[in-house]
């Protein structure tokens, strides 16, 4: 019987199993997970799960009984350690050698730690992205204190906004010059400090952690590149992950910033395919290649590897879109900004309901909605359709961006 082998934990791996037996897979389905927790969501962790608002059991996509139904077989707690390309096989931390005629690679993403800072050693200096992760942070966190967040990208600030709203106080830092560098335009970052420092949260951008101050194996300070120090009841580090692509390497896969997938998520092994944050895809929207770290992509990607494997027609691939809760702010974001793109306001910041809008020869190429999702859906189209706009006419809020939009026929 035909068997397909699927190694990760996350939403990818979900989308994969599940799109596989909606199409109609009748054969040997197995999920290799190296927690012991089934598939779960992750958005929730540093948001309404640490907050407490969020059982445990509304993590998981489907309880245990979805996956005998529909005959998947779960090999929790148990890390895939080798793959063998010549026996299709792949060989876990358990001794287990389990064989597979496909095998999809949904390995996700690690946290990463700081450099030359050791950190591990320290009870209460943490990383977020699993569950096992924030059952640490609630161990070790006082009822009350200042914790300090290292970066100032999404993880970090969803977290610092979390952290406020259990009444601690809270300092960001980023070695980048504003907040959200990496990600997004600068009006966003600009709209975001406003909003964090509105909330207590203490920002400071443009500097680094030189070392910590520790007395009984925790860090009770930290030392800035500016000189400064701040005293600390927690850490948390979040810097940006690293796609885990250690196993494809060493199978001979081909990896550059994740393994190296085409648009059916097949890998440079004809039988192995990738799919989330670990998996180099080309974004046919933009003509060149990338990681995208969301949860859309993660859904895509597991339908677009199982289309393949089905030999199913390959699923229309949707505009990359992202979201971000933070405080009482929803972010919708639509597209991806490139440095070259002018960058259009529309609407007035301090309402809390905004778009920062980004065009390219005459066409939207991203769009951040703050407050605003009828913006973001009609960008969304625009976008994806390439459809000429005026920078007028968008900038305008009195100008629905739907009416923009080509007219059906």
């Amino acid at each position: 019987m035909d068997k397909v082998v699927i190694v990760g934990g996350g939403q990818a791996a979900f989308s994969t199993a599940s799109s596989l037996r909606q199409w109609g897979y009748d054969g040997q389905l197995v999920i290799l997970g190296d927690e012991v927790m089934p598939p779960y969501q992750r958005p929730p962790l540093s948001k309404t799960y640490l907050l407490g608002e969020f059982p445990s059991e509304r993590l998981l996509f489907k309880p245990d009984a979805w996956y005998e139904q529909n005959r998947i077989d779960l090999m929790l707690d148990a890390r895939a350690e080798r793959i063998d390309l010549d026996d299709r096989s792949v060989l876990t931390t358990r001794g287990n050698r389990v064989s597979f005629e496909r095998l999809v690679l949904a390995t996700g993403a690690s946290p990463c730690e700081l450099p030359d800072l050791p950190s591990a050693e320290y009870s209460n200096v943490h990383l977020l992205r699993s569950l096992t992760d924030v059952e640490a942070i609630r161990e070790t966190l006082p009822d009350t204190g200042h914790v300090l967040i290292v970066g100032g990208g999404y993880i970090g600030l969803e977290t610092a906004a979390t952290m406020r709203k259990l009444g601690h106080e809270v300092t960001v830092i980023e070695r980048e010059h504003r907040l959200l560098a990496r990600v997004t335009v600068e009006p966003v970052s600009d709209y975001y400090e406003n909003l964090h420092r509105s909330h207590g949260v203490d920002i400071r951008t443009g500097v680094t952690v030189e070392h910590w101050l520790s007395e009984d194996a925790s860090v009770s300070a930290a030392t800035l590149s500016d000189g400064t120090s701040v005293e600390v009841s927690a850490v948390l580090v979040g810097i940006g992950v690293r796609p885990n692509t250690e196993l494809a390497a060493a199978a001979g896969i081909e990896v550059d910033n994740g393994i190296l997938v085409d648009e059916d998520a097949r890998s440079s092994a004809p039988t192995v395919f990738a799919a989330g944050d670990c998996a180099n895809r080309p974004l046919v929207h933009y003509g060149c290649r990338g990681r995208l770290e969301s949860v859309h992509n993660a859904l895509e990607q597991g339908k677009l590897a199982a289309a393949a494997m089905l030999r199913r027609p390959r699923p229309t691939e949707d505009l990359p879109w992202f979201w971000s809760d933070q405080f009482d702010i929803k972010l919708q974001i639509a597209g991806l900004p490139m440095p070259e793109d002018d960058v259009i306001v529309r609407g007035d910041p301090d309402s809390n309901s905004f778009s920062i809008l980004t065009t390219r020869d005459g066409r939207l190429t991203s769009a951040n909605a703050i407050g605003a999702p009828r913006d973001f859906i009609a960008a969304k189209q625009l976008i994806a359709a390439r459809v000429p706009v005026r920078q007028t006419d968008i900038a305008d809020p009195a100008i629905p961006l739907k009416d923009l939009q080509p007219a059906k026929t």
